[in-house]
């Protein structure tokens, strides 16, 4: 659910620029449906969560293109393909008890940041972003992603494509690191990993329209932990370096007309 809230409060801006187009409609996409995700970053247990999908379009333009694994974006500026905007996430708390040893909570965090990205002919985007943990793991984390699509309108979407994680130490030492304290408590051995590529991925996804209104979305996402993380104690004894996420929907559209000015 607060997926949901950030993406509509992200949204918001972009219903008074239909002002400035002759066709004042606005179309909207709404989706619910169930996922499974890892219970944190690391683990090999999973948890079942709700999945939510929204878009708006406006006038007759075809819904604008998104992963999967976005996170709820506001683009700010746009030319040619060219779009700078800002994007957030919400990183899941990690709870001692769920990796089943005394290695410390982490915070659920709130990521604030920003995204660039080249979209070229509705065919290949590739997109890069940034963003801060505002408290919980308070690290930097980035991604640099690319994804081929496939698409006809609004009629189907389909998109595939690699992703690289990046980030600081502060992240990593959060969800991968021991410390001499908790060393001493449960028998790790002690470990400070420090910053760089942390996974790889590739994430597909899809949207499928059964008619004007009702529609299918789904996607899949594996994630393998390397470098510093694929070597933490904790991943190595309690969980995975293989992050699985997947799930799907249905969705509805439909229009909220306005009349000229």
């Amino acid at each position: 659910m607060k997926n949901l809230l950030i993406g509509l409060a992200a949204l918001l801006p972009a219903w008074g620029a239909a002002d400035a187009q002759e066709n004042r409609d606005i179309r909207v996409r709404v989706g619910i449906g169930p996922q499974i995700e890892p219970k944190y970053i690391g683990a090999d247990s999973y948890k079942i969560a709700p999945l939510f999908h929204f878009k708006i379009a406006h006038g007759d333009k075809q819904f604008g293109f998104s992963a999967p694994d976005d996170g709820p974006s506001l683009g700010i500026v746009s030319s040619d393909g060219f779009k700078l905007g800002v994007t957030g996430k919400i990183q899941g708390k990690r709870k001692a008890s769920d990796v089943g040893a005394a290695v410390g909570d982490v915070k659920t965090t709130y990521e604030l940041g920003g995204f660039a990205q080249y979209e070229w002919q509705d065919s290949l985007r590739v997109r890069a972003k940034l963003l801060k943990g505002l408290n919980g793991h308070d690290g930097v984390v980035g991604e640099v992603s690319a994804d081929k699509i496939w698409r006809d309108g609004d009629r189907y979407v389909f998109s595939v494509g690699p992703r690289v994680m990046f980030s600081d130490a502060k992240f990593q030492r959060a969800y991968f690191g021991v410390t001499p304290a908790v060393a001493s408590v449960t028998g790790l051995p002690a470990y400070r990993p420090g910053s760089g590529i942390y996974a790889a991925a590739a994430a597909a996804g899809a949207t499928y329209a059964l008619s004007n209104n009702w529609g299918l979305f789904g996607y899949a996402r594996y994630e393998r932990l390397v470098g510093d993380a694929a070597k933490s104690p904790i991943v190595r004894q309690f969980g995975s370096r293989n992050q699985l996420s997947a799930g799907g929907g249905v969705n509805y559209t439909f229009t909220i007309h306005r009349s000229p000015k």
